[in-house]
């Protein structure tokens, strides 16, 4: 009865060390098998409950979870930030490059730009959508509005 014991412990061990060599994971798992419950019967046999298998996979699922929530789902939230932007992009608008210059934006094609930087009216230089980092709108006075300030100043 010793000798069956012995052995089953030396397959959990051997198990282990299984486990071990599979990663982070592996040895998330091996810590959560311990938990089932393990009953002797009385031929000497050990028998253990499905509860630690359970665990596991909740575990697993509980990481993988985790992962989307922390790393994947805020990336795609500001991808989709990011062509809202550069899809409402206009002509006119002031645009700072990824390189970190400043300019406005004189043309636009399905994937080009044309920006102008600087106060050289012959610095344009077309470039990628891809490379603008913010956009801000450019504001634009309409004879109405001008109007209407006018007159509450007099007031």
């Amino acid at each position: 009865m010793m000798n069956k014991s012995l052995t089953a412990h030396k397959e959990e061990m051997i198990m282990k060390k299984k486990f071990l060599g599979i990663g982070l994971l592996g040895a998330l798992a091996l810590g959560m098998t311990g938990c089932g419950t393990t009953t002797t019967t009385t031929d000497g046999t050990t028998q253990s409950s499905g509860s630690g298998m359970l665990v596991m996979v909740i575990w697993i699922v509980a990481m993988i979870a985790l992962l989307y929530f922390m790393m994947i789902r805020p990336q795609r939230k500001e991808q989709k930030k990011m062509t809202a932007m550069l899809a409402d992009m206009a002509v006119g608008d002031s645009v700072v490059t990824t390189s970190g210059f400043y300019g406005v934006v004189l043309d636009i094609t399905d994937e080009d730009v044309i920006v102008e930087f600087g106060n050289n009216k012959n610095c344009r230089i077309p470039m990628r959508k891809a490379a603008i980092a913010q956009v801000e709108k450019a504001q634009i006075v309409t004879d109405n509005a001008a109007k209407a300030d006018a007159t509450e100043e007099k007031k």
